[in-house]
């Protein structure tokens, strides 16, 4: 099997405990710059199997002989400077380990189980490869939707369909779960979700010390400003149960158009906040908004119009329901 240690940084040292501590990479995924005190460690197991903690940032991987390689190993690899094409052999190299015993665990422990509901890993369609500089005209699509590319946009090249389109793949505690077609042709279908029952799209892009966190409907709303999408104008018991274990304020902020008003109907219902702003009739959602007002502007727009009373919130409705 691929050993990682041999692509870890020459200025790496072992500790007692077994792991090999470097400078860190992943800060990579911030934007910042990487770490220069050796607080990324890499663990490695006699089998090739290895698990990955950085101190200075928090991020964590890991790879287990006979599973696939995660969403997240796959970036920390990346990361390393090993080639694609090295980390596909790994992938291969992997499932040809995996035996009957493999297989029977893997298939009762790839579920996620919250509140009663599973997410089974999933993976991406073929020929999917990360968005890099080399995807320009991808990029400059989601520099127009006000969206940084921090996130892991892919696209999906040579496959025989015309339109183009770029790929967002859906993470649960970091597994991939699912994922988002959006053409970029604006005909229709814009979308097309590979999405499973209960799932709320933005889990993990919720941050530990926040204490509010804002659901709205679509996807590119929730990446807009760090929120959560339900993927539909409702919220099903299932989403409700897992939007609740996040155990924070809740804001509903529904798209301003006849089908919005249904996430209205339904945070009434669970006794959630609800903000509906005074935007501009061209602003239809919260992502139009970021990209009118920013990220800053358009969640000042939200805040300022949340509202707890029903009755205020009935007030709101009714007359963005006059000028639909």
């Amino acid at each position: 099997m691929f050993d990682v240690s041999t692509a870890l940084p020459a200025k790496r040292k072992r500790t007692a405990s077994g792991w090999i501590s470097f400078n860190a990479p992943c800060c990579v995924h911030k934007g910042e710059n990487p770490d220069r005190r050796q607080r990324g460690g890499i663990k490695p197991t006699a089998d090739g199997s290895w698990s990955y903690h950085c101190f200075n940032c928090g991020y964590t991987a890991s790879f287990i002989v006979g599973r696939n390689l995660s969403f997240k190993a796959r970036k920390l690899l990346q990361w390393l400077s090993v080639p694609e094409e090295e980390i596909e052999r790994i992938n291969l190299e992997s499932l040809r380990h995996r035996n009957i015993e493999g297989i029977l665990r893997e298939r009762r422990q790839v579920s996620e189980v919250l509140q009663g509901i599973d997410f089974k890993e999933r993976d991406l369609p073929a020929m999917a490869e990360f968005m890099t500089d080399q995807h320009s005209e991808y990029q400059a699509y989601v520099r127009s939707r006000g969206l940084s590319l921090n996130y892991p946009y892919m696209v999906q090249l040579n496959n025989g369909l015309a339109r183009p389109h770029i790929i967002i793949p859906f993470t649960h505690n970091d597994k991939i779960v699912g994922s988002a077609c959006r053409f970029i042709d604006n005909k229709q279908p814009k979308y097309i979700n590979d999405t499973q029952p209960g799932y709320v799209f933005g889990t993990d892009l919720q941050q530990p010390n926040w204490n509010h966190v804002l659901v709205m409907e679509g996807v590119f709303d929730a990446l807009s400003i760090g929120g959560l999408a339900v993927l539909h104008a409702d919220i099903n018991d299932a989403q409700v149960r897992l939007i609740r274990s996040l155990d924070r304020t809740v804001t509903v902020v529904p798209d301003q158009d006849a089908a919005g008003m249904k996430l209205v109907d339904r945070a009434l219902e669970l006794g959630w906040a609800v903000s509906i702003p005074e935007w501009p009739d061209t602003v239809k959602d919260v992502n139009d908004a970021v990209i009118r007002f920013g990220k800053l502007g358009a969640l000042l727009t939200i805040m300022q119009a949340r509202e707890t009373s029903r009755i205020k919130i009935e007030m709101r409705r009714k007359q963005l329901a006059k000028r639909l």
